[in-house]
Formats: structure tokens, C-alpha cells, sequence
């Protein structure tokens, strides 16, 4: 017992020793364990939408559900709209929402092998940002990466631009998941019932949603644990259940055939495939480039984990890697139960793997597992939440936010008040779709790409200037510089990727906002740099001076 004590304090005190070393104080309570690390980030991963249009015979009315809303269309004809970049949900309901998008993108032989292709690459990402952050763990993530890996004299504008790009792409990221969930409770709600979701209604859910989560991390820290624990069993277990349960009740199986090399394009008439080439729909966006992201979760909650230069890295490559297993094992699932794609395709309930839940188990079954379905994306927008309010504690430590936000709660150990920051800029972002899908859309855009070149930034700085790396305890020694390099490729791909039109023809209602919203983000930091903040943001500020990273050591060494 007394080796146990011993041991534990001997990694509490290396934690802490570690921090004041990278300028901090230990204000935040470490109490996660490697386990609880990898749930955060296993629970984030995520993905949206890109807008599209498809006929709908339905009377017009709003339809705030899974991932479409019901619209007028030219003569009074109405249409399926599918929000642009609208959710963001673990794999197990990103698949969901998303499997509208992948159908008409290509369809089933894109999906399944674009998941391959997309999950291989962005375990790259996933390795140079688990290098980065075995060396500097801490709650800052990418924006404090940056700020360490670049020269001294462009270690300030480096931290600044990924700082932003980071936190405007978590809070995106937050009102996607649980705004989505708001979607999914709506339109589950209309099976077997007289209820009529509408965007109000929607909304009001979505508040509650929010507060829900923005209680439990500010006064249920203790049970983050337990919750984190669920999670993990419902995104884990739950996607078996249901990947197994679908399988083995469908009372007929689609061809290898069919799953792995079936083309459809439904971009439009004519489709993409004919502007353009099939290639360019394939490529336009396998489904799971937008699924993988969110795994800078770990690195947020580093000052919050035992033995963080170890756990914290284990943490992203592990849920990169159970996310993209667990993922595709759901997505075959699905292909091979498909009963009619025809119906699937064009169905009346609006979203396809409702449709074939209903084909394989009925109206209740279907019920049933969708109530699965969003008690894991509850969870995933609980921990969504946990880490955005870190990072803005971090940036708010360091100056980017106002002090006032630079504050722990004494008897919860919460940031408490960057908690409800987060809550109240993600409802915020969410308004516009009270009266526009495409402000909307716009709004929430920033969401994946923002997250990715946040990650590349420091992953290239790191390239670009080794002798400021110094490496952690997870180290990838010769294959650093490969490995960071085709990580950087990948997100300069994607990046292009996320820019581009995926429905023809293009108008106002379908143009892609992503570049917009990018470029919007992008003048915003680089122009208040220029007129403001060059003259008063130096970067990570220190709590701690040199000295007192041995004299932390020593403390630590006292109390054993």
C-alpha cells in the first residue's frame, strides 16, 4: 500500500514538476487516468455536413431533425436541404447523420473505401500532434504547440493564429454535436406521434441540451469520471450491439459487390460526375474526413491526467485508431443491411439509416436504437464542452481572453467560467437557424477545417524548425520529420477538399461557405494582431518562474 502511495505521488509530482517546467501552476485537478484520456477524445471524434439539395414529396415545413431541413423550393415545390456543416458527433452518430452525404457523394463504394483511405492518413495527423504533445503537455494544445515550436521572434503571432483557429473550430464543433442531438430528439420524436418539430422548438431542446452539459462540468467534475467511463461502454459496446444487431435481423444482405464498388452520384442533375469526373466526386469528401477530428481533446485535458506524457499521446492515437475500427465496422453494417437503395436513397422519413433501421426492426426497434444513438451523442457534446472550456481557460491564462475567464472554481476545481463561455457562444452560433439555413451553414463551417489547421500548424513548425522540438517520452526518432510530413500534406489536401463545390448547380443555397468562413476567421486574426494585439500578446505567459520548477521537484520529493 505504502509502494502504491509512493508511486502515485512520485507521477503527481513529475506532472507537476513538468508543468512548472513549461511555466504553469498545478491549478486544475489531476485526476484522470490514462482510460479517461482516451474516452474524452474516443467520445469527440467528429464529423458535419457539406449543403446539398434533393426532392422531397413532402408538404413544406421545417423538419429540424437528424440532418435535413424541409424547404421552399423554386414554384412552390419543396426540398430536402441538408444543413451545411450542421453536426458534429462521434462515429457512431456521425455515421448517422452523414450517411445521406455519402450515398449521394459517391455512394457505397466510396464510403466504405474512402474510410479506409481517410482513417490511414489521419493516423499521421494523429502521431505528429501525440509527439507534440508528449513533449509540451498541456491545456493550451495546439495554440501553445505553436508558440514553442516557432522562433522566438514569430512565437507570438504563431500562438495567436492557432489559438483562434482552435477555439473557433471547438465551439463550431460543440454546437454542431448538441444542436445536432436537439435535430436527432426532434425527429425521433415524430415516429408514432402527432409532434411537428420546428427550428423554435428545436432551439428551445438545444438550450436544454446545453445547460445540461454546462451543469454537470461545473459543479459534477467527481462524476466526469463515471460519465467518461459510459461513454466509453455506449460508443464502444453500443456501436458492437447495433453493427451486430443490424446484421443479424436484416432479412436480406447486400454483395460484396454492391458495399465496395458501387458508384452513385446524386450531386445533381447533371451530377459532378459528368461536370466534372467520377474522381472528382470520390474525392470531393469520403465521409470520414469529417468524422476524424476533435482528438486535440487529450491535449486539453493533459494538466487534468496522470502521468500526461505518456497518457495524454496514447490517448489521441488510441481513439484515432478504436474510432476508425469501430466506424467502419457500424458503416458495413449499415451498406450490407440495406434493403432498397432506391428507398434508402430517396427516403420520406429523411434521413436513410433511420430508413433502414425501420426496414430491419420497425417503427419501435428503430425508436429504440436511435434513443442509443443520442445517449452517445449526449455524451460526446458533455465532453465537447469539457474540452473547449479548457483551451479557452488556457488561452485566457495566457492573455488571448480577458482574466476574468482565467478562473478555477476552489470547491469544484472547474473552470467554471469558461464552461459557461462555451455554452453561451455555441447557443449563440446556433441562432441563425432560427431564420437561415445558409447563415447557418456558414457560421458552423469553420468547425473541421479550423480543428485541422490548428493541428498542422505546430506539426509543420516542428518540421521546419527541429532544434526547438525536444522531444517527450513518446518519441518517433527517424520517422518524426516523414510522419509530420505527410501529416501536413494530408491537411493541406483536405483543406482544398473542404473548399470545394459538391452540388450542381451551384447557387446561393448550395455554394460551399467554407472558404468564406475561413477567410473571414483568418483576416479577423492576422488584422487584430496587426491594430491590437502584436502590441500586447507576447504568447504563453509564465506562472512560474525557472527556479521554481526545481523548487515544485523538491516539495514533491518532501511528501514522499
Amino acid at each position: 500500500m505504502a509502494s502504491q502511495l509512493e508511486r502515485h505521488f512520485s507521477k503527481q509530482q513529475q506532472d507537476e514538476s513538468t508543468l512548472a517546467e513549461l511555466g504553469y501552476k498545478q491549478e486544475l485537478n489531476r485526476d484522470w487516468s490514462l482510460l479517461h484520456n482516451f474516452g474524452i477524445s474516443f467520445s469527440i471524434i467528429v464529423r458535419h455536413f457539406h449543403l446539398r439539395e434533393l426532392q422531397a414529396p413532402q408538404a413544406c415545413m421545417v423538419n429540424s431533425g437528424l440532418n435535413a431541413f424541409i424547404l421552399h423550393g423554386p414554384e412552390g415545390k419543396s426540398r430536402l436541404a441538408t444543413r451545411s456543416s450542421l453536426a458534429q458527433f462521434s462515429v457512431v452518430t456521425g455515421i448517422t447523420t452523414l450517411f445521406s452525404y455519402g450515398l449521394n457523394t459517391g455512394g457505397p463504394g466510396v464510403m466504405s473505401v474512402g474510410w479506409i483511405v481517410v482513417s490511414f492518413f489521419t493516423m499521421f495527423v494523429a502521431l505528429g500532434m501525440a509527439e507534440i504533445v508528449s513533449a509540451i503537455p498541456t491545456s493550451g494544445g495546439p495554440y501553445f504547440w505553436a508558440a514553442r515550436l516557432a522562433p522566438l521572434n514569430h512565437a507570438p503571432f504563431a500562438s495567436w493564429i492557432t489559438g483562434w483557429f482552435n477555439l473557433l473550430g471547438q465551439v463550431a464543433v460543440t454546437t454542431g454535436i448538441s444542436f445536432g442531438l436537439a435535430g436527432l430528439i426532434s425527429t425521433t420524436a415524430t415516429l408514432n406521434t402527432s409532434y411537428v418539430p420546428t427550428a423554435g422548438k428545436t432551439i428551445g431542446i438545444y438550450a436544454a441540451i446545453l445547460i445540461s452539459h454546462g451543469v454537470i462540468n461545473s459543479f459534477g467534475v467527481h462524476i466526469l469520471r463515471f460519465l467518461n467511463d459510459s461513454s466509453i461502454i455506449f460508443h464502444s459496446l453500443g456501436v458492437g450491439s447495433l453493427a451486430i444487431a443490424v446484421l443479424a435481423k436484416a432479412p436480406t444482405h447486400q454483395s460484396a459487390k454492391f458495399v465496395f464498388a458501387t458508384f452513385y452520384d446524386g450531386t445533381g442533375d447533371p451530377g459532378w460526375s459528368v461536370r466534372a469526373s467520377p474522381a472528382y466526386v470520390a474525392a470531393c469528401d469520403p465521409p470520414n474526413i469529417r468524422n476524424l477530428v476533435g482528438f486535440d481533446a487529450s491535449a486539453h485535458l493533459s494538466e487534468e491526467t496522470r502521468n500526461a506524457a505518456w497518457s495524454a499521446p496514447m490517448g489521441v492515437i488510441t481513439s484515432v485508431g478504436c474510432s476508425s475500427v469501430f466506424g467502419f465496422f457500424l458503416l458495413l453494417a449499415l451498406l450490407f443491411s440495406i434493403q432498397d437503395f432506391d428507398n434508402t436513397v430517396g427516403t420520406t422519413i429523411g434521413q436513410p439509416v433511420t430508413q433502414i433501421l425501420v426496414d430491419v426492426f420497425g417503427i419501435n426497434g428503430a425508436i429504440v436504437l436511435m434513443t442509443l444513438i443520442m445517449i452517445c451523442v449526449w455524451h460526446c457534446g458533455l465532453f465537447s464542452m469539457t474540452s473547449n472550456s479548457r483551451m479557452m481557460f488556457a488561452f485566457s491564462r495566457d492573455g488571448a481572453l480577458p482574466s476574468f475567464f482565467h478562473k478555477v472554481d476552489v470547491r469544484f476545481k472547474s473552470p467554471i467560467r469558461t464552461v459557461w463561455l462555451a455554452a453561451t457562444l455555441s447557443f449563440l452560433l446556433a441562432l441563425p437557424s432560427l431564420g437561415s439555413t445558409v447563415a447557418f451553414g456558414a457560421a458552423t463551417s469553420i468547425a473541421t477545417i479550423g480543428l485541422y489547421l490548428s493541428y498542422g500548424i505546430p506539426i509543420l513548425l516542428g518540421i521546419l524548425y527541429p532544434s526547438q522540438f525536444t522531444k517527450g517520452p513518446f518519441n518517433l526518432k527517424l520517422f518524426s520529420r516523414p510522419v509530420g510530413l505527410v501529416a501536413v500534406l494530408w491537411i493541406g489536401f483536405i483543406t482544398i477538399i473542404f473548399c470545394l463545390p459538391t452540388v450542381n448547380p451551384v447557387t446561393s443555397q448550395t455554394v460551399n461557405y467554407t472558404p468564406v468562413a475561413v477567410g473571414i476567421i483568418l483576416i479577423g486574426a492576422v488584422g487584430s494582431w496587426l491594430l491590437s494585439a502584436r502590441k500586447w500578446f507576447s504568447g504563453p505567459i509564465r506562472q512560474v518562474v525557472e527556479g521554481e520548477a526545481t523548487r515544485v521537484e523538491i516539495l514533491g520529493q518532501e511528501k514522499l
